[in-house]
């Protein structure tokens, strides 16, 4: 299945039919966003995307019969399943009667006889044959390897997905043994897929297992800034040819243009992608995005991404913030300025030099007495806006324990605009180190 044959648009039912152009155009963009096929088909026509490396791996398994083994690594939410479930789809398509699919999860089958007794169950259910329940461990590993033999004779391929591949790495990995032996007959035809969120899921395996798995791994990153610009695009620009009205497509595609190419709209895509670049957190901001869409004009405005920004953005700190002193407010801005001039030691009294700094070079109002400031400090490690560095020196006093921020640079720039009485100083101080 190519991206030409995923749908870009759902039937329009009666229902629908009854809906004003917008109300239907918001169905249809939420079905995207909730559709990961629909989202990755977009990176399956370049041949250098993981989609296509992946099919081609298992599709030379089909076409020439043989064994074959890879990784799928990268962060969650980077698309590993939803790539591996686009090309499965696609290959059940071509070679139907070719392929048998096996799913195991280590977070439900990492135990070996559990992991086996799943197997079993499976291909009993796709081949029409009685489980039992009873069987023991060197039954259903025998019952494997006799399907994998039967497979193999029939030209059929079967393919264990293997979730939380990291999982199934632990202990003494007796069933991944066993998988992977079995797959050494002459006539079994297999293909392994691991997925894990551990990049180094590879170096977790025993020598045994590790010589009979074929080291083929793809990597998963979240999109890059310029997959991000097409994925926007892929999935919320309206369809040409559909049956929505024609000047009704045009104005609201031409308005959505207009906002990928304004500099604010950019600036809260970056904001976004500083918290979490992923694919699942960019669905969930469209989905946030389009619920919040005027029906009356039925077009997205910059509000809206807006409005869906701040609502997603899990924001504690910034709760925290509010409440805070003006004095904490100047202990957090000295301590973002220690790091930016890369201070080696940030503690409370290289701090009280650095807002003795401020206060004879700027001449502010807002100058307070150590044992005043020292409160303060407290009060910012028990709100765990700020940590010491380590546990070790217990028995030492706070004043000269090293310290670090636990709040980020665009967190506490953030909170200081939202902050009702800030003084302009604080706001001038992070702009001059930003």
């Amino acid at each position: 299945m190519s991206a030409a044959t995923v749908s870009s648009s759902p039937k329009i039912t009666e229902k629908m039919a009854r809906e004003s152009p917008a109300e239907q155009a918001q169905v249809l963009v939420k079905s995207r966003i909730c559709n990961p096929n629909f989202i990755f088909s977009i990176f399956s026509n370049s041949p250098d995307s993981n989609y296509s490396k992946l099919k081609y791996i298992i599709s030379s398994s089909l076409t020439e019969a043989c064994n074959n083994s890879v990784l799928l690594l990268g962060p969650r939410g980077c698309g590993k399943v939803a790539i591996l479930e686009l090309v499965l789809e696609d290959l059940l398509e071509e070679y139907p009667d070719m392929i048998s699919v096996i799913k195991l999860n280590g977070l439900l089958h990492c135990d070996h006889n559990c992991a086996l007794k799943e197997i079993s169950r499976q291909l009993c259910q796709e081949h029409q044959l009685l489980f039992s329940k009873m069987a023991s461990f060197d039954d259903n590993a025998q019952f494997m390897v006799s399907m994998l033999r039967e497979c193999g004779l029939a030209h059929k391929t079967i393919i264990f997905v293997l979730d939380e591949f990291d999982l199934f790495a632990q202990g003494k990995q007796l069933f991944l043994y066993s998988l992977l032996d079995a797959m050494q007959s002459v006539t079994s035809q297999a293909v392994v897929i691991g997925i894990s969120c551990r990049l180094d899921a590879d170096q977790l395996l025993e020598k045994r297992v590790r010589s009979r798995f074929s080291h083929r791994k793809l990597l998963f990153l979240p999109p890059s800034r310029e997959d991000t610009e097409r994925l926007l695009e892929h999935i919320l620009l309206l369809p040409t040819n559909s049956s929505f009205p024609h000047e009704y497509v045009t104005a609201f595609n031409v308005k959505l243009l207009k906002i990928f190419a304004d500099y604010k709209f950019k600036e809260i895509v970056d904001t976004l992608s500083y918290s979490d670049s992923t694919v699942n957190h960019l669905q969930r901001f469209l989905f946030s995005t389009v619920s919040h869409m005027d029906l009356k004009s039925g077009l997205l405005s910059l509000e809206n991404f807006k409005a869906a920004l701040s609502t997603i953005q899990r924001q504690p700190k910034l709760e925290v913030l509010k409440d805070c002193s003006i004095l904490e407010l100047y202990i957090l801005v000295c301590m973002k300025r220690l790091e930016a001039k890369e201070q080696e030691l940030r503690n409370f009294n290289a701090i009280m030099k650095e807002y003795k700094s401020i206060h004879d070079t700027f001449q502010t109002s807002n100058y307070y007495a150590r044992n005043v400031c020292l409160r303060a400090f407290e009060h910012l490690l028990q709100r765990e806006l700020i940590s010491f560095e380590d546990n070790r020196g217990h028995g030492q006093s706070a004043e000269f324990r090293p310290v670090k921020l636990l709040i980020s640079r665009p967190e506490l720039y953030q909170g200081l605009k939202s902050y009702p009485s800030c003084p302009t100083i604080l706001h001038k101080l992070m702009d001059r180190d930003g």
